[in-house]
């Protein structure tokens, strides 16, 4: 009875610093208003980070759903807050004196990921001002989820797709060997039976669908597993499946360009196939997450000392 009352009164406790973190994050939003507009934009007309807007409302979700178990213990750190925003400050002067001399090279994706960066920084460290190392620490997932809200810069990206076109087009190589195919690789252009050749184009990386495969992976580790070695082996493991699912892929649309007609590469197939070869990749995905389950949920038994029982 004590501790239902002590709970509740924490909760009554809790409203006062919620309230106030309510206004300073509206005040930051007026703040980044323009940025968090473009933001919006960009990402409602990018293929690439149409998910941008979802984050902040599934980091809301899992915070609700697990409001019970959250024990309202709040004890302010102003020098961590005060940590933060001095990041989420130097991210910004960082970006005018660069403006100002004239040395910036990236494009949109890079301003907005900066600003958005900053946002985030200045929103981490007000929650850990006004809540306490205590209360974030148990809402660390979901405050960490914000970040998949910042667009990855150009550079980057270009990495991940350079990665991805040449472990897609050695994985494409395997199968169609294996399955008999007689094939040259040239960088990244195979070269197929019939004098054809297939280009692993940037747009051939599937890094959308291994985007999307990466963020569900985090949840899904977060929502079904409760140790941190499962949940790592987890989110690496999208980086294989992505590679043999883009293998896959091409090996398909090639095997169709040679057996039926070179057309096969301007089918839908090869246009609007991604969702279909994306769902296929979730089921080794959930098969992969069934098994960490049942290494999750395993106890292990008691440490045997040598000391009689009675003691």
């Amino acid at each position: 009875m004590l501790a239902s009352e002590a709970q509740a009164d924490g909760r009554i406790a809790l409203r006062q610093p919620l309230k106030r973190l309510a206004m300073v994050t509206l005040l930051l939003l007026v703040c980044f208003g323009i940025p968090c507009l473009q933001l919006l934009t960009f990402s409602l007309h990018s293929e690439l980070f149409s998910y941008i807007p979802l984050i902040p409302f599934i980091s809301g979700y899992l915070i609700w759903s697990n409001r019970q178990r959250l024990v309202p213990e709040v004890r302010p750190c102003w020098p961590g807050g005060a940590a933060f925003g001095v990041a989420g400050a130097a991210l910004i002067a960082g970006y005018w004196i660069a403006y100002q001399k004239g040395i910036l090279v990236g494009g949109q994706e890079d301003y907005l990921a900066l600003m958005a960066l900053s946002l985030l920084c200045f929103f981490w460290g007000a929650c850990l001002a006004l809540l306490g190392p205590r209360m974030m620490g148990q809402v660390a997932f979901p405050a960490a989820f914000l970040v998949f809200a910042v667009p990855l810069p150009i550079s980057w990206l270009d990495s991940i797709n350079t990665f991805f076109q040449y472990t897609s087009a050695a994985t494409a190589v395997a199968f169609l060997r294996a399955y008999g195919t007689a094939v040259t690789q040239e960088g990244l252009n195979l070269r197929l039976p019939g004098d054809f050749a297939v280009n692993i184009a940037p747009e051939c990386s599937g890094i959308h669908s291994t985007m999307v495969l990466f963020i569900t992976a985090w949840i899904a580790g977060y929502m079904f597993l409760n140790r941190a070695w499962p949940r790592a082996v987890l989110v690496l493991m999208v980086i294989p499946l992505a590679i043999l699912r883009n293998g896959f892929r091409i090996f398909v649309i090639a095997e169709l360009c040679v057996h039926i007609s070179h057309e096969m590469i301007h089918s839908p197939i090869h246009r609007k196939g991604g969702p279909l070869f994306f769902a296929l990749s979730l089921i080794p995905f959930l098969l992969f997450l069934m098994i960490l389950r049942r290494f999750n949920s395993t106890v292990r038994p008691p440490l045997k000392t040598g000391l009689p029982s009675n003691l």
